[in-house]
């Protein structure tokens, strides 16, 4: 019976080993798929969701153990926030609770705008203010947690190639620049351009072309290391920001990217329904920020001018 036609349903005459007598809930057929797209239980995590702060939406997921939120670079959730101290807070998290407490951060920990002394066990929903950033608490089995999480894959992940869309690595750029800046760190960048990829089209048709691009980008995510950030900037073009990697070593993970791809044979279905083998190639211009580097929008022209440099070079190689 489809759920749109549950009515309620009289209890039965017997009531010796039923005792709930509760009219039936309606369930739409929406709601139904998001409960059963919950999948396995033990496999979601408890999160805290940004709702202020340097990239709001974004979803920080929390592991079982314990884990220090703060700007210091080793704090598995960090924020880059002037209000938050660099050990601002700790969490304690097992199979079903999270605790936290405060770690004598300056301007404190509050939790539903009260401020916490010694740890607090968190509920759903429960609101986390440190310094002048928000965020809500979700535990592992909140249907709330997991619409947000679709929602916020609709808005930053690119849904051919599945890396990150122009906006979010934009902006992961620009707060990865600042920190650098402040931290005086490392950072460079890769611009990279599928080569000859117009003539895909044209051969074989768009289905083969976006075959290519959803390929190639996973190469190229695969050849990356789990702090880079992967995203498509254009038809095919994509950019990776690499947090703390100074010119020698972006020099070699250009490389490593280009090779990985230049390795592969892709098996395309042709429009006419014809399989042909492809070889794909990139591109690649790398930049650094240096001390003449004034802002991102000189990073980028830098490594785009490394990249059109490639491109004269005989294409399927690393400028910059």
């Amino acid at each position: 019976m489809p759920c749109d036609d549950l009515e309620a349903q009289p209890a039965p005459a017997d009531r010796s080993t039923l005792t709930w007598d509760q009219p039936t809930v309606r369930l739409s057929q929406g709601q139904v798929a998001l409960a059963q797209s919950l999948g396995d239980r033990d496999a979601r995590q408890a999160c805290l969701v940004l709702y202020s702060g340097p990239a709001p939406g974004q979803r920080y997921a929390l592991a079982q153990g314990t884990l220090a939120l703060g700007r210091a670079p080793d704090c598995q959730v960090q924020l880059d926030s002037p209000g938050i101290s660099r050990r601002h807070a700790e969490f304690a998290v097992s199979d079903d609770s999270v605790r936290l407490r405060d770690l004598g951060s300056v301007n404190g920990t509050h939790v539903n705008e009260r401020r916490i002394d010694g740890s607090v066990l968190l509920r759903d929903g429960d609101m986390l203010r440190l310094g002048d950033v928000m965020l809500k608490y979700y535990p592992r089995d909140s249907l709330d947690a997991l619409l947000h999480d679709r929602i916020y894959r609709l808005a930053t992940v690119d849904e051919l190639t599945e890396v990150f869309t122009r906006r979010y690595v934009m902006d992961t750029l620009a707060r990865e620049y600042r920190r650098a800046r402040r931290g005086a760190r490392a950072l460079s960048v890769l611009c990279l351009d599928l080569d000859h990829f117009k003539d895909v089209n044209d051969r074989w048709g768009h289905a083969a072309g976006d075959q290519v691009l959803h390929e190639a980008a996973a190469t190229l995510h695969g050849a990356l290391r789990g702090s880079d950030i992967l995203g498509r900037t254009g038809g095919e073009e994509f950019l990776a920001v690499l947090p703390g990697t100074p010119p020698a070593e972006a020099q070699v993970l250009a490389e490593r990217l280009r090779a990985a791809l230049a390795a592969r044979t892709l098996a395309l279905r042709a429009a006419d329904g014809s399989e042909h083998a492809h070889r794909q190639t990139v591109s690649v211009g790398m930049a650094s920020l240096g001390p003449g580097t004034a802002g991102v929008r000189e990073l980028l022209a830098a490594a785009d001018a490394s990249l059109y440099e490639a491109k004269r070079a005989g294409r399927n190689r690393v400028a910059g």
